[in-house]
């Protein structure tokens, strides 16, 4: 988990980047302009700074060139902005801005950009601490991935009007091929979706990823079906 400072006038984007990178497991702190950004930065280095460009107190470049010149950029920034030049980004990355998102901030983008800022943190300070971060750990959670994929005569048990499938964690789940198509349909996709939201410990991010559906689309699926991924995560289903 890092501590990651996110910075931004504009209400709704700081939400939406908290609650991405909040379901990605890491600690978040909001500011909604420059002064509040340089309260957060005396109170100790976050371990990654996202922040606008164009805010209306002081815009994110001079801030960042305050915290070159005091001695505290000590900590990957990554600028974002809609509106911002080629030959701002380039100014700011002369500064000292690791890199620089375009918004409307594509997910794949943002994660990406986030993880090279973290491993970018990691090596400043010490090499060893790239021991951990390959997620060899996390390998063997992935070779069981068979959930409703592989052939495996355990998963998936005939019995008369319907089936028993095994879910994450043996985790058994009935369905009855007495209900009317549409109901069966709905119970089988609520089915696949606690299966890969207990297996991704409630992580929106990851079951979009895994089920090949948009965010946005995934909150409108689970909220229609009537499951609540936190629930699913504090059981661990």
């Amino acid at each position: 988990m890092a501590n990651i400072l996110v910075v931004d006038d504009e209400m709704g984007i700081r939400e939406l980047l908290s609650e991405i990178l909040s379901d990605e497991g890491h600690a978040i702190q909001l500011a909604e302009n420059a002064q509040q950004a340089r309260e957060a930065r005396a109170g100790g280095a976050p371990d990654l700074v996202l922040l606008d460009i164009w805010m209306p107190d002081t815009d994110g470049v001079t801030l960042l060139k305050e915290w070159q010149r005091d001695g505290l950029l000590t900590m990957p920034v990554i600028m974002m902005s809609g509106h911002a030049t080629i030959d701002t980004a380039v100014e700011a990355t002369r500064i000292g801005a690791l890199n620089f998102l375009e918004k409307p901030i594509a997910l794949q983008k943002l994660l990406k950009a986030v993880q090279q800022g973290l491993t970018r943190a990691q090596e400043t300070v010490r090499a060893p601490a790239l021991a951990p971060r390959p997620v060899a750990a996390s390998q063997p959670e992935e070779a069981p991935n068979t959930g409703f994929n592989q052939p495996n005569p355990a998963s998936a048990i005939a019995v008369r009007g319907g089936a028993t499938i095994a879910g994450a964690d043996n985790h058994m789940f009935n369905l009855s091929f007495d209900l009317p198509l549409r109901e069966a349909r709905d119970a089988f996709e609520r089915m696949y979706f606690e299966h890969h939201l207990g297996r991704e410990g409630g992580s929106m991010t990851r079951v979009a990823e895994k089920t090949g559906l948009e965010r946005t689309h995934l909150y409108r699926k689970l909220k229609q079906l009537g499951v609540e991924p936190g629930k699913l995560a504090k059981k661990g289903v």
